[in-house]
């Protein structure tokens, strides 16, 4: 194991949306990935964002391909295919898109499909502990997972708790910042820690997630991720012309710091 200890599994989850999810996990997965750690994306959100940030133009293959993806595990087979005519052993080969596809050498994803919950929604209730089996069966010469999660609690909500240890909570200082602070505690309750110039509004949102978070004892980052048009580049692998937006490792550093996995130095790696 390269870390000595196993994979260090989190889930990025916010009941709220629009906080910067699937950006995050993006950013900090490219992050670990530049500078040595071996990685393990999982989108666990319908909406995909995560496998077309690291895909680009190759999702649109993937859907037409109808290849394994998430759903498939919680399926527990391959569905029939025009190659196979029936119900088939998932290989973990079938699921996984490796670096080569996504532009980088310590980068595994397993993707998402819009039709994930619809191919779920009328089948049995899926085993919430399913995609912790499959990590800890396929998984353990991996150092970091990330589990990009859907803003609505659900039976994968449930899953990506079973999965992870930790818990990323990203948030927007802004009006309503906290609000849906309450159910991210009330839903995490039972299995077992988040932060533009934004004026006076920013002031006050910041209060009141340094209030909740005393109360609930979750920890909050002391770096900032500021807004910037560059990130969407950067989840593709493109880290050219920055600007701002590569003020985000400093976040990266703090994070990974926290969590304990050591990071190769690699020049002035963004």
């Amino acid at each position: 194991m390269a870390q000595g200890k196993g994979p260090v599994a989190v889930s990025v989850i916010n009941l709220k949306g629009g906080v910067g999810k699937s950006t995050i996990a993006a950013l900090l997965g490219r992050y670990a990935s530049r500078r040595g750690l071996k990685v393990l994306a999982i989108d666990l959100d319908p909406q995909a964002n995560l496998s077309q940030a690291f895909m680009t133009q190759r999702y649109r293959q993937f859907l037409k391909d109808k290849k394994p993806s998430i759903v498939e595990i919680f399926r527990g087979y391959r569905p029939p295919s025009s190659a196979s005519g029936a119900p088939g052993y998932l290989d973990v080969a079938d699921i996984v898109v490796d670096g080569t596809a996504l532009g980088g050498r310590n980068l595994q994803l397993i993707p998402s499909r819009f039709d994930f919950a619809d191919n779920l929604v009328d089948s049995l209730k899926p085993n919430p502990r399913l995609l912790a089996q499959f990590l800890s069966d396929k998984f353990t010469d991996t150092d970091l997972i990330l589990i990009d999660c859907a803003p609505t609690e659900s039976i994968f909500t449930m899953a990506a708790y079973a999965a992870s240890r930790y818990v990323l909570v990203p948030v927007k200082p802004e009006y309503f910042a906290t609000i849906g602070f309450p159910l991210l505690q009330q839903s995490m309750s039972g299995y077992y820690h988040g932060g533009n110039d934004g004026g006076p509004e920013k002031t006050e949102a910041l209060k009141e997630i340094q209030k909740e978070a005393r109360k609930n004892k979750w920890h909050v980052f002391k770096r900032e991720i500021p807004h910037s048009r560059g990130f969407p580049k950067m989840m593709r692998g493109n880290f050219s012309h920055l600007g701002n937006s590569e003020r985000y490792q400093h976040f990266a550093e703090e994070f990974f710091s926290r969590l304990g996995l050591k990071l190769k130095s690699i020049g002035n790696t963004p």
